[in-house]
């Protein structure tokens, strides 16, 4: 078949979803670039596509909240009796064992630029740490490089990045020779993306060859770890669970062995971190139990009265939050993607740049059309167990999602001189404080270092003065 029959052909599919106009600049394109444009069209579910118009694009889907639900059940931060207590030791005992023998590997959804910091490149790339200015991706390396000494392992590290910063991601690995680990022991993979629509269902066009697309969101990580390889890359090695976390959390806690433990104790396929919410009305996502299994509800869709509802202790009673923390069996992302993966999709309103009929470039001073995208969270109903755990969030909730005020560098930066210093201070280490109680002190501690808390103690030798105003770097 010549190009130009291909051509022909796909046209006429598109003529019946009434996206033909993706080839309206056919006759402007080099051969390269036609063949390009047909090849992109041809991964594209046209069938499947009409049914996202109808529901997401051309309408708003209401958000349907259930009729009934409960607060989730989970474990507590501190166990609340000698029972609860044994557990956790036990538990603990259990996710060294895994750790040690190589069962879990850590993930990170990289995925995102740094443009709401003002920077430009991956937010993986991002310098975060207090002294250092060591970026995200190096506190990370050096939390693996430090667990796999610790437990005398060889940890692998999978990085799920998007076609915006994929290249740039691997070259800065490169550059920095995987920041210590083994290049073996990484994985990079892309996820996917999927088109992007005007008000009207026509799929946009970024160039006359290219279609406008964006990244499938947080939940195609699932479907991601299937289609790259990454989940068969796991079972060679022996993984069983995977550790997930968001790029943007500077805190991650990522080989926690109690919650690991207590995933494994309780035959859990997906199980979540999360943090007693500040208020009611916290723009985090509230865990939830729906026909007796863990859903989040988002904090614009829990009803008022629902946020605001009291224990007999006088306590929330939806108060857990949703940190975006996991333990993700490999045998539960080789399950949903079997069956054919389906997590429902969310409607977000943007301004996307894109081709217009006179096949002139547009940079839309305000939303113009939609993105699709899929949670993480949705796949928690999808499991058969799944457990929660309570964390400290001062200790493991650091993120940096904007340039200033709530959830900036500053204020993660706050967080981890904080939490050093209380690390500092639980070995009997003296900080200096201010009258407010805060540490007198910029104070980094590299994960070479220490993991957590228990482990300064044992090395509070090779710790120097900290000075009042100081600006200290331990490793």
């Amino acid at each position: 078949m010549t190009l130009s029959q291909e051509a022909d052909k796909i046209r006429q599919e598109l003529e019946k979803h009434n996206q033909q106009h993706l080839l309206k600049f056919y006759d402007q394109l080099t051969p390269d670039e036609l063949q390009s444009l047909l090849d992109d069209i041809k991964t594209i579910d046209l069938n499947a596509t009409d049914r996202w118009i109808e529901k997401y694009v051309t309408s708003t889907p209401e958000e349907i909240v259930p009729e009934q639900f409960d607060p989730a059940p989970y474990y507590p931060l501190n166990p609340e009796d000698a029972q609860v207590r044994q557990k956790y030791d036990q538990a603990k005992k259990l996710g060294e064992d895994l750790i040690a023998g190589g069962k879990v590997a850590a993930f990170v959804v990289a995925g995102g630029q740094g443009t709401r910091l003002g920077f430009d490149g991956p937010k993986g790339n991002f310098p975060v740490s207090p002294v250092k200015n060591k970026p995200l991706f190096q506190l990370f390396a050096e939390m693996i490089r430090s667990a796999s000494k610790k437990y005398n392992t060889a940890l692998p590290w999978y990085i799920m990045t998007s076609p915006l910063n994929h290249n740039q991601t691997v070259e800065f690995f490169k550059e920095n020779a995987y920041f210590g680990l083994p290049k073996e022991d990484v994985f990079i993979f892309q996820q996917g993306t999927l088109p992007n629509f005007a008000f009207d269902g026509k799929i946009l066009l970024a160039e006359k060859h290219q279609i406008a697309r964006s990244p499938d969101g947080h939940g195609g990580s699932l479907k991601a770890l299937y289609d790259s390889g990454a989940i068969d890359h796991m079972k060679k090695r022996g993984v069983k669970h995977i550790s997930y976390w968001q790029v943007d959390n500077a805190l991650i806690n990522i080989f926690d062995p109690l919650f690991v433990g207590l995933h494994a104790m309780e035959n859990s396929q997906m199980s979540s971190k999360t943090v007693i919410k500040a208020n009611p009305t916290e723009k985090v996502g509230n865990f939830c139990l729906v026909d007796g299994r863990v859903t989040v509800i988002e904090y614009s869709d829990l009803p008022d009265e629902k946020a605001h509802m009291k224990n007999s202790d006088g306590s929330l009673a939806f108060r857990l939050g949703s940190i975006a923390i996991h333990i993700i069996d490999v045998s539960f992302v080789e399950q949903i993607n079997s069956k054919g993966f389906s997590l429902p999709f969310h409607r977000a309103v943007k301004k996307i740049p894109h081709i217009d009929e006179q096949g002139n470039k547009i940079s839309p001073e305000k939303p113009n059309g939609v993105k699709l995208e899929t949670f993480i969270f949705d796949a928690l109903p999808l499991a058969d167990n799944s457990m929660i755990l309570e964390t400290d969030r001062s200790q493991e909730f650091g993120p940096v999602k904007n340039a200033t005020g709530v959830d900036s560098v500053e204020t993660s930066q706050q967080l981890q001189i904080d939490r050093a210093a209380d690390w500092l201070e639980a070995a009997e280490v003296d900080v200096p404080r201010r009258s407010n109680g805060s540490a007198d002190a910029i104070i980094e501690i590299s994960p070479l270092f220490a993991l957590h808390k228990e482990d300064i103690a044992e090395k509070t030798d090779k710790i120097p003065h900290i000075k009042p105003a100081g600006r200290i770097y331990i490793e």
